[in-house]
């Protein structure tokens, strides 16, 4: 499987903007002759980390179907976090997703952030969800989690029984970047599988800075791959297969507690 980690510095709380950057960057991905399985995007990866989704989710459904498209034209698998919008009555409700894309242009998984950053109090702008993912890609078992889920390891073990692949999008920013590399380090450990992290870079409409620092870590903990911090795009491939062998030869996680 190979990877696209899009490191982004997009437009803050700008959809359409980031959409047509989007649609650059996969050009020159294409270009340069490398074709990737997958594309991955970070956390709110059209409009930023923003406690105001209202000024920038009026088109989510247009959204969503852009990125489908680009994902059927470039004939990719395409994980974007996306802040989407519900209604509940007359009220609307904002979500912090993750969505999945398939080659065909279909929306083919979607995931809602479980543990929403009260440190910012993300809690009081959008609804967390309760329920983990899982999505075949190309025949491997992969799951989706969001940022500051990554603090809460008990996430990742109701999916780690099926995942082989697990991607981390994010907004994380440089005051705790030691964090973020530790933490993806010990969920692949612990769990004996990839783990996909993808941060962005840049200095955001918060004020906070972003270094990048997105890897690939494989089920021995051993980094494969780390961005710089600039809007590179790292590509990396990677043997599901050693998933297999690293459980069967250390098979830890058979004396997981039911």
């Amino acid at each position: 499987m190979k990877i696209a980690s899009l490191q982004w510095n997009g437009v803050w709380e700008d959809s359409s903007s980031n959409v047509d950057a989007l649609r650059s960057q996969l050009n020159e991905i294409m270009g340069q002759g490398q074709k990737v399985d997958v594309a991955v995007l970070p956390e709110l990866y059209q409009s930023g980390f923003s406690m105001h989704p209202e000024r920038f989710t009026s088109r989510t459904d247009e959204l969503l179907s852009n990125l489908a498209m680009l994902a059927g034209e470039f004939g990719i698998f395409l994980i974007a976090g996306v802040a989407e919008t519900e209604m509940d009555g007359e009220d609307t409700l904002f979500r912090n997703s993750g969505w999945v894309f398939n080659p065909y242009g279909q929306r083919s998984a979607r995931y809602i952030k479980q543990m929403p950053f009260s440190y910012a109090n993300e809690q009081a702008i959008y609804l967390p969800g309760n329920q983990s993912c899982l999505f075949d890609l190309n025949g491997v078992t992969c799951s989706l989690f969001i940022c500051y889920d990554l603090r809460f390891p008990e996430l990742f073990r109701k999916v780690v029984r099926e995942a082989e692949v697990i991607f981390v999008i994010a907004n994380w920013p440089e005051s705790r970047q030691s964090h973020w590399e530790t933490l993806l380090a010990a969920r692949a450990i612990e769990n004996q599988c990839f783990i996909v992290g993808v941060n962005r870079v840049g200095r955001d409409g918060n004020d906070l800075n972003y270094i990048g620092g997105s890897m690939v870590i494989n089920p021995l903990g051993e980094v494969l791959s780390y961005g710089k911090a600039t809007d590179e795009v790292v590509v990396t491939e990677i043997e599901v297969l050693e998933v297999k062998l690293v459980r069967k030869q250390f098979p830890f996680l058979q004396d997981m507690q039911k």
